[in-house]
């Protein structure tokens, strides 16, 4: 951005290293921006080349799936809003420069320039139609990284830009509460909290003080709205849903962890870690396990001690619920005990990629 041709210029075009745009993406993209001068960003869909490859893939693209169409489609017509992805997009160059530039304060820098453009009046646009191709990160050690510092960067971010979305001066009471409570507060700390503490916390251990009482709301309605609100995206995918929610719950104790983390500052804050990729790799494997075993010396480096501790509590509330208790949450528990034992011994995804 530094360069003479750079600064001659009105727009960039941001893509990460594996995102593979048609030849036509900006023919595409550009008269959005032409022809609107209050837009500010483009962004467009993102394609997964190999979320076939395995069933953590599967299950990302189910949760991406819901991230577009809820987050990013809603927020682009309702609020002409949303955390750009950082890549697959098209920025105006004034509005960066306007917002203050680039800033790599966070590992969200991505989110930090949209926060900042937003505060100064500019418009975002969703546009799902145009897709690029790009590819997910197939072993959980990758994915483990890649979800630490989306959600421990996001919170930092909320923790450094609170203040500043109060006094902003232009914006509306009402864009300010989104930014701040749905936007930030709920889906950025709230969300990672509540599901790890009430689902793998909260519900096993009411099994042994018969006083606890969980409502039904709690336990079906939300959880199964947000099921359902995920197959109507993914209708082929209907029976990973189980899946879906088991591997989600152990991911939120890494999200929680990643949200406490970002929001007190502590020491892996700015912890960056390049999230590999396989490129060409995965053509080599046109058949790859949804679960595939270890080598005996992969073991010691994909043995995960706090999702195993989880998985021991679990066991133990399920079976107290199955021989002593009356709450009969035992099935649930020892399902999502499961979960935790088959990421905590790293029988999820493909084998390390080759650097």
């Amino acid at each position: 951005m530094e360069h003479t041709y750079a600064q001659q210029c009105d727009f960039v075009a941001i893509f990460d290293a594996d995102f593979q745009p048609e030849s036509d993406f900006l023919l595409r993209t550009i008269p959005f921006l032409v022809h609107n001068p209050k837009i500010a960003l483009v962004q467009t869909r993102w394609e997964f080349v190999n979320y076939d490859v395995c069933l953590m893939t599967r299950i990302q693209k189910m949760s991406l799936d819901y991230h577009f169409k809820v987050e990013q489609e809603s927020g682009s017509s309702m609020h002409a809003f949303f955390g750009f992805n950082g890549t697959a997009g098209v920025w105006r160059l004034s509005a960066i420069n306007e917002a203050g530039g680039w800033k790599d304060r966070t590992t969200v820098e991505d989110m930090d320039l949209a926060v900042r453009a937003s505060l100064k009046g500019w418009l975002f646009l969703y546009v799902g139609d145009i897709r690029v191709k790009s590819e997910l990160p197939s072993t959980f050690k990758t994915y483990r990284y890649q979800q630490h510092r989306w959600t421990c960067g996001a919170a930092n971010l909320f923790r450094k830009m609170a203040k500043e979305i109060v006094k902003s001066k232009g914006v509306s009471i009402w864009k300010k509460l989104h930014l701040l409570y749905s936007f930030f507060f709920v889906r950025r700390v709230i969300a990672p909290l509540l599901t790890f503490l009430f689902y793998c916390i909260v519900i096993p251990l009411s099994v042994m003080v018969p006083e606890v009482s969980i409502p039904v709301w709690g336990m079906v309605y939300i959880p199964t709205a947000i099921t359902i609100m995920n197959a109507i995206r993914n209708p082929r995918s209907l029976h990973l849903m189980p899946l879906w929610i088991l591997f989600e719950n152990v991911m939120s104790m890494h999200r929680m962890r990643a949200a406490l983390t970002g929001l007190f500052e502590t020491m892996y804050v700015n912890e960056w870690v390049v999230t590999e990729k396989v490129g060409d790799h995965v053509n080599d494997k046109l058949e790859v396990p949804l679960l595939e075993p270890l080598k005996p010396t992969d073991c010691v480096e994909r043995i995960y001690i706090p999702e195993l501790v989880v998985a021991f509590y679990l066991l133990v509330c399920a079976s107290y619920d199955f021989v002593l208790g009356a709450k009969h949450y035992y099935l649930f528990i020892y399902l999502q005990a499961f979960a935790f034992v088959v990421l905590g011994f790293g029988f999820a995804g493909t084998s390390t990629p080759c650097s």
